[in-house]
């Protein structure tokens, strides 16, 4: 029997973000005969012990790392990192950026499946859209062409139906599917222990040909989301696999700002707010959340296109984010708090409205045609093999409890 690389337990720790001893407490490693946990585990690294089968299962969750990994001879490689767009706050920890490097290899390799099926199955189409435009065409011409392709109409955004129709999110999601992007929703590896704040990330793209893949912080609130679709589709239509955050300090990340405030607001409107040029906090305040209600855009995004117009100052805008930003954290502790009472969609319309209807139908049209075996399908759409037949299974109760889930 093969024996365990020291070599790898001690890179999949590392690429974990754990020091030896957070990872020892996570696996469960106390101290023994005035041994630290952390000199355990480190003596296991060293090759010194060989790690007992429960240990090296722990690290296989622990360390988001399959098991066969640690039986490697040598460290594998890692396919290219991601063009990394975000200005990350000081508190940002190594533990997080590995949950995030963690959430990209996975929605990679569901994208490796779907393109894989596709092309074995003669169903692969060339998207000319995907790295179609550069910077250099402005920010009008990328929107434009965004909006064509997509037949994006901002007044079907803006008519959406609180009481059953669709939702601006949900409208923006749909067509961009239909066009042939995959649009997940993902704030976590699986649990609640993993979620990921957007400060961490917003969304990325993963730019290709056959099977672009956009994944959005379902952390984030419904406008913001819609906003970060717009952006990532920005980047798939320049062609680029890159991760984004909540700055735009990058010249890349401010282009595809514009570009989606492009959409949202049209030249001229935002003008309407010249009034507020030296006006009190509160008066601008009260005039964004006004502006942004009727026209079903974050506030935020408008506060921002202000500073970007000159009719605000930055202190003001600044003022206005951290205000937003602890509006918003308040009202999603506040529906955590109403979701606690065990109230709620099931785990399956769950689970469909977050991988999106486009992958829901791939899977659910494959293993259908016996093209697609339920463990592989189990990995396209992240739930066990035994979830995946309840998950493809059409489910009349899934209408109403998606409302609940898009909240």
């Amino acid at each position: 029997m093969p024996s365990v690389n020291p070599e790898i337990l001690r890179w999949a720790r590392e690429t974990a973000g754990l020091s030896l001893e957070e990872a020892a407490e996570k696996l469960s490693i106390p101290e023994a005969r005035g041994v630290p946990g952390g000199e355990r585990l480190s003596a296991y690294e060293e090759g010194r012990v060989e790690p007992t089968r429960p240990l090296l299962l722990k690290m296989v969750k622990q360390y988001r790392r399959p098991l066969l990994a640690f039986y490697m001879a040598t460290i594998p490689r890692e396919a290219a990192r991601v063009q990394d767009f975000r200005t990350l706050p000081p508190e940002h920890s190594r533990t997080e950026e590995a949950l995030v490097d963690a959430l990209i290899r996975d929605v990679r390799a569901r994208q490796e499946i779907a393109r894989a099926i596709l092309e074995e199955e003669d169903e692969a189409e060339h998207l000319a859209f995907v790295g179609s435009m550069t910077m250099a065409a402005g920010v009008d011409a990328v929107m434009q062409t965004i909006r064509e392709t997509l037949h994006l109409s901002l007044e079907q955004y803006r008519a959406r139906n609180p009481r059953g129709g669709l939702s601006g999110f949900k409208y923006l999601r749909r067509q961009a599917e239909e066009a042939g992007i995959f649009v997940l929703l993902m704030g976590n590896l699986g649990s609640h222990n993993t979620n990921l704040d957007v400060e961490t990330f917003r969304g990325f793209a993963l730019s290709d040909p056959v099977a672009p893949f956009i994944v959005i912080n379902d952390q984030d609130n419904e406008r913001a989301r819609a906003f970060t679709l717009l952006h990532e589709l920005c980047h798939i239509w320049l062609g680029q696999t890159g991760v984004s955050g909540t700055s735009a300090a990058n010249a890349v990340e401010q282009f595809c700002n514009d570009v989606a405030a492009r959409f949202f607001l049209p030249a001229g409107e935002i003008a309407t707010l010249g009034h507020l040029r030296g006006a009190a906090f509160d008066t601008v305040r009260t005039a964004v959340d006004r502006f942004a209600d009727e026209r079903c855009v974050s506030h935020s995004m408008v506060a921002y296109n202000l500073y970007r117009e000159r009719i605000i100052a930055r202190d003001v805008w600044q003022q206005l984010s951290g205000f937003y930003r602890r509006q918003w954290k308040a009202a999603r502790e506040a529906d955590r708090e109403n979701n606690r009472d065990g109230a709620g969609p099931s785990y399956y319309v769950v689970r469909r409205h977050r991988v999106g209807e486009a992958l829901l139908n791939l899977a659910r049209r494959m293993v259908a045609g016996q093209a697609l075996s339920p463990s592989r399908a189990a990995k396209l759409l992240g739930v066990k093999p035994s979830n995946v037949y309840p998950m493809i299974t059409p489910d009349a109760r899934a209408t109403s409890g998606l409302r609940l889930a898009q909240g």
